[in-house]
């Protein structure tokens, strides 16, 4: 496997990023995660936007999208796959120790992963730990993602594929790498970005292509759904079956395999949305 780190192609063992680098001690920098099908990335112009949003909102330079867009290529077509995670990273570089970045200028790496597709469903459950709609960071997608690997590990220990957290004010917000939507009376509803979740891509088609409604609701508004899906760049959409232990039956629900087909069919049809 070959790896774009700052400039040029590597090989995995090559790639090399100095301890010192503010991603790795503080947890400095900012990433894109996104669907590659037969070499070609989904909704890459969608995904550089936020990345570029994501930079400003953590006083990052903007990653200079050319840059990056030749990097995905050339790590795209050294690492041929049928279905791939890409993984655009930018951090803050080579700094002190501390939370003070240095004078280096950040680190670009993007890499490439072989997967399989995920299933039409999936089992999910809540967690008793809340996403903090106040946050300095709050709806920016960095590389501080020690909270969601603890809550993705209790879910995995429930048998769950996914943790669903709620803000601190009891609604419903995201999980630890998807957007959550529900069904109540027909309607399709998903929270907003005020709750501080992430302003996901999918998320952001689906509610374009299908009309959903960004509503605030309350995280018990997920045991009163009659159908509930998560979206992601890799998950697209999917319906949960199984929520902290209840079935959903029928899984996925009419919306459900309604947003599924419509999200199949729009994106088929065009690569960069």
């Amino acid at each position: 496997m070959k790896i774009w780190l700052d400039g040029a192609l590597r090989e995995v063992a090559d790639a090399r990023v100095s301890v010192l680098d503010h991603g790795l001690t503080v947890g400095d920098g900012v990433f894109e995660t996104c669907k590659a099908v037969d070499g070609r990335p989904f909704a890459l112009s969608r995904h550089l936007r936020r990345l570029a949003d994501s930079a400003r909102g953590l006083g990052l330079p903007e990653p200079d999208e050319d840059e990056v867009r030749h990097a995905c290529a050339q790590v795209l077509a050294a690492n041929p796959v049928a279905l791939g995670r890409l993984r655009i990273t930018c951090t803050g570089g080579l700094s002190p120790l501390g939370s003070d970045r240095g004078e280096s200028g950040p680190t670009l790496v993007v890499a490439l992963a072989a997967t399989a597709p995920r299933p039409d469903t999936t089992a999910a459950v809540t967690v008793a730990w809340t996403r903090n709609e106040r946050s300095a960071v709050a709806g920016l997608k960095t590389t501080s993602y020690a909270e969601n690997v603890v809550a993705l590990a209790h879910a995995h220990r429930a048998g769950a594929s996914e943790a669903l957290f709620a803000n601190t004010r009891g609604r419903l917000c995201e999980g630890t790498g998807s957007n959550v939507f529900v069904v109540l009376d027909g309607e399709l509803h998903t929270p907003p970005l005020a709750s501080g979740c992430l302003a996901g891509i999918t998320r952001r088609l689906v509610v374009e292509w299908t009309g959903a409604q960004e509503t605030d609701l309350p995280l018990e508004a997920l045991a009163e759904a009659d159908e509930v899906f998560l979206t992601s760049s890799l998950r697209d959409v999917q319906a949960v079956s199984l929520l902290d232990g209840r079935g959903l039956p029928g899984a996925p629900g009419p919306v459900t395999a309604k947003a599924m087909r419509v999200f199949y069919e729009r994106a088929a049809a065009d690569i960069d949305p």
